[in-house]
């Protein structure tokens, strides 16, 4: 029998890499968990998304743990109520993932939060999990942080907590607020009028706390009746229908 000779000098394709979907928390670095921060700091390739060509929010968490010569892939998504323009942000950044696993590269995706808690990193992974090893490691959420920062407590034993996202139109947040024991509010931003009128009608402002800026330097933790005009799109509502929460 006769072997080939070429055939055993024939290189192997690279075995594909994997893809980690890593939440970062809600801001601090220090609340990066020990097995995210494990992962960013081996990385060969990093991705994170950006808003609308501005800095990355999720990058800025994670800077002193991203090594020199890391490949960074930047998805920057468009400010729009339309979501083609996402979608297709969404897409290409998919499509970069994919060509470095393919070469045999790991890559670590960067979420603000958690992956799967209204986290970016779910339209990337549906787009690779079909076909890609995807690992998926949990951050710190900003409702737990937020509740940290107020000290307040949420829910306790059987009761319910409501989680809303405030675009939500005016009477649905009004019906939804009303059959709820406690509520968080996100993405507050633009609709804090909105969202302080509903509460205030419902007789709920003195149950109500704002935050703004959960575990960062420039946080703010408020009465919603003390709640300024404007708020950041980083800023959420707590409401409890027990006692007064400041008392």
């Amino acid at each position: 029998m006769t072997v080939d000779a070429r055939a055993s000098t024939t290189p192997l394709p690279p075995s594909r890499g994997t893809l980690y979907g890593v939440g970062l928390g809600p801001g601090a670095p220090d609340l990066v968990t020990l097995r995210a921060a494990r992962l960013i700091e081996g990385a060969q390739v990093v991705a994170y998304p950006t808003l609308a060509g501005g800095d990355s929010f999720a990058r800025a968490i994670a800077a002193d743990l991203i090594g020199a010569g890391v490949r960074e892939i930047v998805m920057d998504v468009p400010m729009s109520v339309e979501r083609e323009p996402a979608q297709k942000a969404y897409d290409e950044g998919a499509a970069q993932i994919a060509e470095a696993l393919d070469a045999g590269q790991d890559v670590v995706c960067l979420c603000e939060g958690d992956p799967f808690f209204y986290g970016s990193f779910m339209y990337i992974f549906a787009r690779l999990s079909g076909d890609y090893d995807v690992q998926i490691v949990p951050g710190v959420t900003s409702v737990t942080a937020c509740a940290a920062s107020a000290a307040m407590p949420l829910a306790a034993r059987n009761e319910r907590l409501t989680v809303l996202p405030g675009p939500l139109p005016e009477d649905e947040l009004r019906s939804r607020i009303e059959g709820a024991e406690s509520v968080v509010i996100m993405k507050v931003g633009r609709h804090l009028a909105k969202i302080r009128g509903v509460i205030d009608g419902l007789g709920l402002t003195a149950q109500a706390v704002y935050v703004e800026r959960a575990t960062l330097p420039q946080e703010v933790v408020l009465p919603l009746a003390d709640a300024p005009e404007k708020a950041p799109y980083f800023s959420m509502i707590l409401l409890t229908k027990g006692a007064d929460p400041w008392l």
